[in-house]
């Protein structure tokens, strides 16, 4: 009996698919172990895996992702954009690669289409809280301050206990000389989390730079109290030497006889 036409049709398109899952199976192998070499931060020895992962599989987003990540890692920001869009070929709709694009872009420099890539991952999930940080860093950068500042206070009304938001928006402040909205939120930083000795440390600077030493220097103090061996006490210690010789000297008086009674 002879091979038909259609019996070889069917033969051949069994071979096909027994490649393409093999092809597949290693692609998923590779960047499995390409995963487990960019964890354990070794970023140089993954990139050869994940880049035979994407020969087995040309759409492996995964795999893209990794690749970028551990570019990224290795501060070379231009090829880690470069395989987040190509990541972004194979899938539209993941959070997590626009979130990177975004942060790739900011590392890189290039603020305002890292805004478009941040607000897209946010837009796909409202509730990472870190991508609408970044995003208030990159208005930051193109110098919208007030964009920044609003979307700082947004966050905390929304996670009042997320930290990272109160921190960005004080620094910021100071950054505007706003000292006294500055302390305002270290205070409520304290409120949060009290013992966070950053928060002292920020509110003392505030009144520092307010000119209210006495008020600073009681901050001050209790910063070195809860952070004695913290690198930013030799800083401390010598606004407070400072402060204490600028201060007015008391007005000694002695007691004088009265010469109408000698």
């Amino acid at each position: 009996m002879g091979i038909t036409i259609d019996n070889q049709i069917e033969k051949d398109n069994v071979a096909e698919i027994t490649v393409t899952t093999m092809n597949e199976d290693e692609a998923y192998k590779l960047c499995v172990k390409a995963d487990a070499l960019r964890l354990a931060n070794m970023f140089q020895e993954s990139i050869p895996k994940y880049l035979r992962s994407i020969f087995n599989k040309r759409d492996n987003a995964d795999a893209y992702y990794g690749l970028a990540l551990s570019y990224k890692a290795l501060k070379n920001y231009d090829k880690a954009i470069e395989t987040l869009e190509k990541a972004l070929s194979c899938v539209q709709d993941d959070f997590s690669i626009y979130y990177e694009l975004g942060i790739c872009h900011l590392l890189n420099g290039t603020p305002c289409p890292a805004i478009k890539c941040l607000i897209k991952s946010i837009q796909l999930n409202p509730e990472n809280l870190n991508a609408q940080v970044q995003l208030a860093l990159a208005h930051e950068l193109v110098g919208e301050q007030e964009m920044a500042l609003m979307i700082y206070q947004r966050i905390i009304e929304v996670a009042p206990d997320f930290l990272k938001a109160y921190k960005h928006k004080a620094a910021l402040l100071m950054s505007l000389d706003q000292y006294k909205d500055a302390s305002t939120v270290f205070n409520n930083i304290l409120k949060v989390k009290p013992t966070y000795a950053k928060a002292l440390l920020g509110i003392g600077i505030c009144f520092d730079k307010l000119k209210r030493s006495v008020d600073a220097m009681r901050y001050y103090k209790k910063f070195i109290e809860q952070k004695p061996e913290s690198s930013h006490a030799p800083f401390v210690e010598n606004r407070l030497f400072k402060l204490k010789n600028s201060r007015p000297k008391e007005r000694r008086f002695s007691l004088v006889t009265n010469p109408m009674n000698a």
